[in-house]
Order: structure tokens, then sequence, then C-alpha cells
């Protein structure tokens, strides 16, 4: 599924249940020795998904521990991202001296929790949401514009080291062309001299999962992704906003 988002230079391990994944190394298991079951099984496999990605790209097994705000720690010239929910672990990773940064999201196609949407949306973002309704009745568009905010943050993270909250980004999504926008609200990063100012992503519902994908290529326009796209954290993580989760968990 999240390969139709992303450009053939970004490769893609998925799983849609848990048991089969790799081992952790130690240094993992100290990570979720205190965890609770549901935890430890979707942290283990969503890392053996980014074991099977790295292995494809041609690099060393190894453990991959959180970093700072639990942003995943790739090996050295790779650049990637995780995520996961109820019924999908999923990882994407590339060589940096293609793709700048990868930010991926997967949700349940599900409304969000009451009260939620005002803390996570501006104004302007929530006013497309009707439109996009009468477009495409099956998506869950609230939920749909969290997982784009979450990809742009994990775009962002890597590129800044720096927290970007909900209010810092707003984005605009396309029914027809399953396609998103970001436009950043706060100073960009520098790349090769150039401010980022925003990113383009694209999105997929099916399934009962919703997905959002950026991938910001080191040179030139995105490439096209492969694929069709059919109608269908570390992160700031659903659970925080609801306060349900405590600190942020690392992926």
């Amino acid at each position: 599924m999240l390969e139709e988002l992303l450009p053939p230079a970004v490769l893609v391990v998925e799983a849609f249940q848990d048991g089969n994944a790799s081992p952790l190394f130690p240094e993992e298991e100290a990570v979720v020795a205190r965890a609770v079951e549901r935890r430890r099984l979707e942290f283990t496999t969503v890392r053996s998904c980014a074991r099977q990605a790295l292995a494809r790209l041609g690099a060393p097994a190894g453990a991959i521990l959180p970093g700072e705000k639990g942003a995943p720690i790739w090996p050295p010239g790779v650049v990637g991202s995780m995520t996961h929910c109820a019924g999908y672990r999923g990882s994407a990773v590339a060589r940096a001296a293609e793709v700048v940064t990868v930010g991926i999201d997967a949700e349940e196609n599900a409304p969000l929790p009451r009260g939620v949407l005002p803390l996570v949306s501006l104004p302007e973002e929530r006013a497309q949401l009707e439109r996009l309704a009468l477009s495409r009745p099956d998506v869950c568009w609230d939920r749909l514009l969290f997982s784009m905010k979450e990809s742009v943050y994990k775009a962002w993270f890597p590129l800044t080291g720096r927290w970007l909250g909900f209010e810092e980004a707003t984005v605009s999504a396309e029914a027809t062309t399953n396609t998103f926008s970001a436009r950043l609200l706060v100073p960009g990063p520098m790349i090769d001299g150039r401010e980022v100012t925003g990113f383009q992503g694209r999105w997929l519902a099916r399934d009962g999962l919703v997905l959002t994908a950026i991938a910001t290529p080191a040179t030139g326009p995105l490439p096209e992704p492969r694929g069709r796209t059919n109608a269908a954290t570390f992160s700031h993580g659903l659970d925080d906003v609801t306060g349900a989760g405590g600190a942020a968990n690392p992926r």
C-alpha cells in the first residue's frame, strides 16, 4: 500500500499482523523492557519491517533505537520513517544522497475522538473538510488531516531537530488526485542554500486505513510514485493529544 505513495528510491516494507518479526537487538529490548505487550509487539514488528527495508537498501543489520523525541536513529547515509496503528506496521527508507527526508503515517479510517479536531488543526484546514467529504464520503477526513500533519512532522524533524506544533503548518488535500500540500508557518530548514517552505505528499484510503507519505528528493522534482492510488511515532501521537499516552512513544 505505502509504496504506491512513494518514489522508487524509497524502499517500503509493511506488516499487517504481529508474530513473524525478527528478534530485537539487546539495546532495543531495553527500550521496551517495561512496556505492555501491545507496545512490545508493535515496536518489534515495525523494527523488523525497517530492518528488511534496510537490507534491501544494502545497509547492515543493527539496532534502530529511538533518539531525540523518539525519532528513530538510522544508519549513516540513510533517511527513513516508521509508523504503526491497529492492524498495520510500516517502514520506509532511502539513501540520503537521493532523498532528503521521508515522513509516513498510518491511521485507522475512523473519526477522531470528540473534541480532538480543534486541537490538531487550524480553522482554514477544518473549512475544507466538508468539501472533501462530499467528494469522498468513504474517507474520514478529520483523521486523514491528522495523518497528513503527522507525516509533515516526521519529514520536518530530521531536518531541524525541532518540534513542529500542529498550528505551525497548514495542509490542504485534493480528493481527486490523492495528493496534499503543506505550507510551513514558521521559518523552514535550509537545504542546498534554499529554505524549505513546505512539503508535498500523497495519501491513500483503503482496507480500513488511511496512509500518508512525504518524500523530498535530494534534487529535482518528486518522481511519480509507483502503482496506482485508489479511493485511500515518533510523532505527536494521537494519545498525546487526547492525554491518554503521556510523552510521545518512541517508534
